[in-house]
């Protein structure tokens, strides 16, 4: 081929001379394209020999090439062959297949310059467009496309500075954590750049939320509306994780079961009607919540997926949304599905191809002060009684002597299996046996609490725990090695059966649970995970305890999944920092960069860990006018919660505040004991003021908050998640009270772990991990309050501690400015119904 069609003229001359000052020898030189496609610039870096080039990616970018500035990678290798025979020698073939796997191409010219080998054809690498600021936040400056589509818009300067910093993010690959109050706009501020980018790179981004609620809201409100504001397309797709989502093949074999009950079989068919009219299958499109473990028996899962066997497969939900997903440039996702997809690639699957999710390498995480807790529930493992008796009945279970499930819908298909049933029947009971009595065994060591950490300390429970834990384990790997023996006999022709596929994950379940056993007792040899027990309950049903292995650190699992492999992380929410608590303590071994007041989350999320990266920090208050709307009201003789009286004034406290404010009042508990108490004794006088008593656990959350928020009077009672993810703009919600500040109780077993592991490390566990934590959880109660710009209302909180303890400034300094009342409780109780009711 003649070198004119591969190299520009000046380019040409500019090799030519290389050579010749060379003495006609070989040069090797690194290429650059131009917007032709024709090499326009090369940088020479050996001469000589083949052995003086340099392999793929070594020693790059370390100057400019001629002519030009930094240009990073190149897009060719080229060298000439002083022979003018231009085949290329095995290490020619050798050196250009190693830069091909980089994308790099690989020429071989004569000295002359007037003819090319072609040995690998170079990947055209796309001119990245960056973000132009101005006219992005245009759209949000009063009379913008976004912000003439918003009702009653007020220019923020806060969110415009909050996307500055996220346009900063994008264009210069980097990491960005950003606190953002409530009322900032996050979701517009990091929509727009977003949107402009994936369009203008044609690039893929994440955006991850915390809750479900928050995906639907910016799938279906706030991406329609910025696209139509800005009249740009973009294809979107909202995913949740594989169990929201109906599996039709499922389905149909469940309704051919005949064991069914009657409402088990008409939940079924009002299920099977809804799914000849839905889009997409998911759950949350019923009309109606379908009972948990029937859902289970119906759902996607991935172990139980037949793939491009099932028949269903070209009318699959799942494989739908990812046919849909694959060409789409914005992902909303939970945590838990970015999660499941981040462990996967880290653990081998690649960052290239199609896994939970189609590769992407920009993610924005809203909610991000979630971020450790959703992956610590992800990376965890756990079993329960009740969860393997739920597998084992799929198994095989008798119902009026009459004997059901998998196991013998598999015998139908292998004649003369009714001994190997019987002898798995017997399994099975063993094991339930088994079962029961380590749940015992545990429930008794749990004690009144109903928590326990295995930990060198209690070695004592090693007696109680080990051979139960050993005999379960046996009797599993028992029944597993006899079923996979019947498998084995299983025709060809009937591999496709549904009952084998069924029978297979519960198989890989119940391996999964000997194997948890298995990490209990090996505790020792695990110092990096938490074995701990927990007792719960439930109307109704008997207790029962959980086994759990939670990792004691996630940190640098985060730091290498998420922000080291991906070139963006956006991480913003409106609870990051801690004001005024930054400690050097807070460094990890090895060191870290420290982050000013974001140093404690990002101490627990590893992006302090991360080396060599830009890292773009912010916080943007919040533009409601607290000082004015907000009364913060503290009674001075509150007493401490360690105190004799605490709990009576708790509950005399909370009746009179509730009353005085006409209800219209969350109040947030720590604990379930002391929420029981106080809803107790303020049911009859609020009752008596007709004033509506709703209390967490008396029905499912979405609905306890849908009718709180329907009864403008009403009083909420409510502990841990009710903190954060409650939004009751206006009248609905006037008063919040926080009971207790948020600490968490010092015999959770994963929170004494990790303040084990950070005292071990020199550091001082309550001030880098207790403190910090509470803080960030009080901002969020406290932030429940003001949702809107015309609301109004009192915080109280009703700890002692907050005016007793040193330690009480850092909440008071997390919070901004309000109205404040610190004095006794009865003139709080005045103060709050005058701040409520003025001139009345």
């Amino acid at each position: 081929m003649r070198a004119e069609k591969r190299f520009t003229t000046q380019c040409v001359t500019r090799l030519r001379a290389e050579i010749r000052d060379a003495g006609e020898n070989e040069v090797f030189a690194l290429g650059y394209l131009d917007e032709r496609g024709l090499v326009a610039r090369i940088r020479v870096r050996a001469r000589g020999n083949e052995d003086s080039v340099l392999a793929p990616g070594a020693g790059w970018g370390n100057g400019p090439a001629e002519g030009a500035g930094d240009e990073g990678p190149p897009d060719l290798l080229i060298h000439n062959h002083p022979s003018g025979f231009l085949t290329p020698s095995d290490n020619d073939l050798r050196i250009a297949g190693r830069a091909a796997g980089e994308g790099i191409g690989a020429y071989i010219v004569d000295n002359p310059v007037e003819n090319v080998y072609v040995v690998a054809e170079p990947v055209r690498r796309r001119v990245r467009k960056t973000l132009e600021s101005g006219s992005i936040s245009a759209a949000l400056r009063e009379g913008g496309a976004v912000a003439g589509r918003l009702p009653a818009y007020e220019p923020r300067q806060a969110q415009l500075d909050l996307m500055e910093l996220i346009i900063r993010g994008f264009n210069g690959d980097a990491l960005v954590a950003a606190e953002a109050g409530t009322g900032v706009g996050k979701s517009f501020a990091y929509l727009l750049p977003a949107i402009h980018y994936a369009l203008d790179n044609d690039e893929r981004i994440v955006i991850s939320t915390a809750t479900i609620t928050l995906q639907q809201q910016l799938f279906e409100k706030d991406i329609p509306l910025v696209t139509g504001a800005l009249n740009k397309k973009i294809k979107a797709v909202l995913m949740k994780g594989r169990g929201n989502y109906l599996c039709r093949r499922r389905l149909t074999d469940t309704l051919r079961e005949p064991d069914l009950e009657d409402l088990e079989r008409e939940e079924l068919e009002r299920i099977a009607a809804w799914v000849e009219t839905t889009h997409s299958g998911s759950r949350t499109d019923l009309s109606f919540i379908p009972a948990e473990v029937l859902w289970a028996r119906i759902c996607s899962e991935a172990d139980l997926c037949m793939g491009m066997r099932c028949p269903e497969r070209e009318r699959c939900f799942v494989f739908s949304l990812r046919r849909e997903a694959a060409d789409a440039r914005l992902l909303v996702v939970n945590h838990h599905l970015l999660f499941a997809d981040l462990a996967a690639r880290r653990e081998g699957a690649g960052y290239d191809n199609t896994v939970v999710l189609p590769p992407f390498t920009r993610v924005i995480i809203d909610e991000a002060h979630t971020m450790e807790g959703a992956a610590t529930s992800f990376f965890s493992d756990e079993w329960s009684r009740p969860g393997i008796f739920r597998q084992l009945g799929r198994l095989y279970r008798r119902r009026r002597a009459k004997r059901q499930g998998l196991l013998i819908r598999l015998a139908a298909i292998i004649p003369g299996m009714d001994e190997k049933i019987d002898s798995a029947a017997t399994a099975i009971e063993q094991i339930r046996e088994a079962a029961d009595a380590l749940d015992l065994a545990a429930g008794e060591l749990c004690g009144g609490e109903g928590l326990f950490r295995l930990c060198p300390r209690r070695e004592d429970a090693e007696g109680v725990l080990f051979p139960g834990l050993k005999d379960l384990r046996k009797k599993i790997l028992v029944l597993t090695e006899l079923i996979r023996e019947l498998l084995e006999q299983v025709n060809p022709n009937d591999e496709d059966n549904a009952a084998i596929w069924e029978i297979k994950p519960v198989l890989r379940r119940l391996e999964a649970i000997g194997g948890i056993c298995g990490s209990f007792v090996e505790y020792r040899e695990r110092p990096h995970e938490v074995m701990w027990l927990e007792k719960r309950r439930s109307e109704g049903r008997e207790a029962w305890v959980v086994f759990h292995v939670t990792p004691v650190d996630v940190a640098p699992g985060l730091r290498e999944a998420l922000f080291e492999p991906n070139k963006t992380v956006i991480c913003v929410s409106a609870t990051l920092t801690i004001s005024g608590a930054s400690r050097e303590a807070w460094k990890e071994d090895g060191g870290s960069r420290q982050l000013g007041p974001f140093s404690y989350w990002a101490g627990r999320c590893g992006l302090n860990l991360v080396r060599e990266r830009e890292v773009f920090t912010g916080q943007f208050p919040s533009p409601f006018p607290y000082a004015a709307s907000v009364l913060l009201a503290v009674p001075s003789d509150a007493p401490l919660p360690e105190e004799e009286n605490y709990q009576a004034f708790v509950d005399r406290a909370a009746a009179q505040l509730a009353s005085a404010a006409g209800g219209s009042a969350l109040i947030l508990f720590t604990s379930y004991q002391s929420l029981r108490s106080a809803y107790s004794a303020a049911l009859p006088e609020l009752t008596e003021l007709g004033i509506r008593c709703l209390k967490q656990g008396d029905d499912d959350r979405t609905r306890l908050l849908q009718t709180f928020l329907a009864d403008e009077s009403s009083v909420l009672f409510a502990t841990d998640s009710f903190w954060e993810g409650v939004d009751a703009p206006g009248d609905t919600l006037r008063l919040v009270i926080l009971c207790r500040l948020p600490f968490r109780t010092p015999n959770d077993p994963v929170f004494e772990a990790r303040r084990e592991a950070l005292e071990q490390r020199g550091g001082n566990s309550f001030m880098d991990l207790s403190l910090p934590e509470s803080v960030m959880k009080f901002k969020q109660g406290f932030g429940r309050l003001i949702r809107r710009s015309g609301d109004s209302g009192v915080v109280a909180v009703l700890d002692g501690r907050l005016l007793r303890k040193r330690y009480g400034e850092f909440f008071l300094r997390s919070l901004p400015e309000t109205k404040t009342c610190f004095g006794e409780f009865k003139t709080i109780l005045k103060t709050t119904e005058d701040f409520l009711y003025p001139g009345v």
